[in-house]
């Protein structure tokens, strides 16, 4: 997935975006903000409501087994019911394998499902899957992750800005620990796309300190599962903990990690996390937790399946295909932890106005 640097927020840290319910939002090769990425459509709003999607089935395929890809299961159940569809199906497989989860596509769609929502394992060969699923007549949204480099062989992404919620948390980090001190960034496997563009995220923030931040270390390579996590923030701190000021994590099992790790040490480091895990509210209750930006999974679920249940019936088609939408990324502190959901439910909303009037062209 690739967004422009210029997209994120100016130097202000970017708390006030959860009294607003929205994030900035850009898209492939453009600096443009949401509103004005296309003209509006010939019809809009009505013309987008699902007619008869009782023949749509739609799945949704996360890459792997992975927390962040929960809320899609209950958000597409809620859809199939909202919109009348045949049926929604959650499947993913037990390994994250570009492979396997090309068969279990091949899978869904012998047995009936005839639009669907997909995380790819690979983000550099995604595009091959998408293709061949076009190719036999399917919709194709590109959910949670879209392929690396400029072009996206779905029809749509629905996916956060991954570059511009990891600058959020940064920039939250660096304000939290008074502008000034050593920072350590966490997250995921170093070879995945958006790991290159969150380590873009954080490092502009830093540089935007103008050097009275360091960046001491970026940790890659641990989100495999918690135990992995666990043991690099424990030795990190072991061996440099009286150096670090701020950590900002970026992917899910590094963060409810560094959640841990930090309290049981009784460090004074300003955590900065991602998601909404239970041990990470909890952490932000407490004070242990300085802030965490959360994603919309449900929105790319929920927002997803209707959109493609649109595309399924010929309803509607997308105007640019291809297009790259941010589901939206938010920053939760100790002041809006009770309601911060509203803000994803606003933005949710939000996206739906936007695909009804500005992505999808419908008659």
């Amino acid at each position: 997935m690739r967004f422009p640097t210029r997209s994120v927020l100016p130097g202000v840290v970017a708390v006030a975006l959860l009294a607003t319910g929205t994030a900035a939002c850009t898209y492939k090769n453009s600096d443009a903000q949401s509103g004005s990425q296309a003209a509006p459509a010939a019809r809009t709003g009505a013309g987008a409501d699902l007619v008869d999607g009782s023949k749509t089935k739609v799945a949704l395929v996360p890459g792997g087994a992975h927390p962040y890809f929960q809320p899609w299961k209950t958000a597409g159940a809620a859809a199939k019911k909202t919109y009348g569809l045949g049926a929604v199906a959650f499947d993913e497989t037990a390994e994250w394998d570009q492979q396997k989860q090309n068969n279990l596509l091949s899978t869904l769609a012998a047995r009936g499902y005839n639009a669907f929502g997909v995380f790819g394992v690979s983000p550099t060969d995604i595009n091959s899957t998408f293709a061949d699923l076009k190719s036999q007549g399917f919709p194709v949204a590109s959910l949670g992750s879209c392929p690396a480099g400029d072009k996206d062989d779905a029809d749509f992404c629905l996916s956060t800005d991954v570059q511009l919620a990891a600058y959020k948390a940064a920039k939250a980090a660096i304000a939290a620990m008074g502008g000034k001190g050593t920072l350590v960034h966490l997250t995921g496997n170093n070879v995945d796309a958006n790991t290159q563009l969150r380590i873009k995220g954080v490092t502009q923030a830093v540089k935007e300190s103008g050097g009275k931040v360091k960046l001491l270390q970026t940790i890659t390579d641990i989100d495999t599962d918690l135990q992995t996590a666990q043991k690099a923030v424990s030795d990190l701190m072991a061996a440099k903990g009286s150096q670090i000021t701020g950590i900002v994590a970026t992917a899910y099992n590094p963060a409810v990690a560094a959640a841990d790790v930090v309290k049981s040490s009784g460090s004074k480091a300003k955590v900065i996390a991602i998601d909404d895990d239970a041990k990470i509210l909890s952490g932000i209750k407490q004070g242990t937790v300085t802030a965490t930006v959360v994603q919309n999974p449900v929105g790319q679920a929920e927002i997803g399946t209707w959109a493609l249940a649109l595309l399924q019936t010929k309803q509607c088609t997308v105007r640019s295909p291809g297009v790259e939408v941010d589901s939206g990324s938010f920053v939760v502190t100790k002041a809006n932890v009770a309601g911060y959901d509203k803000a994803r439910q606003t933005k949710t909303a939000e996206l739906k106005k936007q695909f009804a009037d500005k992505i999808l062209t419908c008659g």
